[in-house]
């Protein structure tokens, strides 16, 4: 599909919601479901176990979000994770951040993302950096607009799918030249499907859930994440049975 802003690969169907959960995402597509995992990323050069992680998961698994530089530590590259993904014969979507990259850096990840065939994205922003500064040259917005115009290269082939992340509020005008949303976690669906019904956005729309693996972390992202604070009686769950998180997660979706 073409656009003055750059072609754009677009999905099928026209609804999706979909539910992240702690590494893995499950979206609803019309009548069925996609189960998007997010994959643990390579702080170590040995592939491994992103490698283990996708022949377990393959069997159930659409696709893979490969995370960029998680947590702010360095990790190998999302690019070349989404390649091995490829590879192995899954599907991909390469996490790509603003924090640690210029201009130069992003047009040289989008060239290497299109020699590798990786043509489906999630932007951020990006946390703090454990080592190192902020580099100040990219935002998403400014990502999203550079991706748009290198799709126009008659040679970059079918073009790019892009998404961004939006937490339960207002979504600025600018985000609606992505692809798709893909919310921050929520414990509620009332609150996602209250969101829901005052986001206007015309494309695919991602509700994250997550799968709390334990009491303790439970209540260190309520201490360090106040807008992902895990409600009382999911804590009183999770302190009563250790594996109670996958099963919240369930009821949830």
């Amino acid at each position: 599909m073409a656009s003055p802003k750059g072609r754009r690969v677009r999905p099928g169907p026209a609804n999706w919601g979909a539910l992240r959960v702690a590494g893995s995402t499950i979206l609803s597509v019309s009548k069925t479901f996609e189960i998007i995992c997010e994959i643990e990323p390579a702080t170590r050069p040995d592939l491994t176990h992103v490698r283990h992680q996708i022949g377990v998961l393959s069997p159930v698994a659409s696709a893979f979000l490969i995370p960029d530089n998680h947590i702010g530590r360095s990790t190998v590259s999302s690019i070349a994770v989404a390649h091995e993904v490829q590879l192995m014969g899954g599907r991909s979507v390469a996490c790509i951040n603003a924090r640690d990259r210029n201009m130069l850096g992003f047009h040289r990840d989008l060239l290497t993302a299109t020699a590798y065939g990786v043509n489906e994205f999630l932007f951020v922003y990006g946390d703090r950096p454990e080592t190192g500064a902020r580099s100040d040259d990219l935002t998403v917005r400014s990502m999203i607009t550079e991706a748009r115009q290198f799709a126009d290269r008659p040679d970059v082939g079918e073009g790019f799918r892009i998404g961004v992340a939006t937490g339960l509020r207002t979504i600025p005008t600018w985000k609606n030249e992505a692809d798709f949303l893909l919310t921050q976690v929520s414990f509620s669906v009332d609150d996602l499907v209250r969101w829901r019904t005052t986001c206007d956005f015309d494309g695919p729309v991602f509700a994250g859930v997550m799968v709390l693996p334990s009491v303790s972390m439970a209540r260190k992202l309520s201490a360090e994440v106040p807008q992902l604070a895990v409600p009382e009686p999911i804590i009183r769950q999770l302190d009563a049975d250790r594996d109670a998180g996958v099963s919240i997660a369930c009821d949830l979706i």
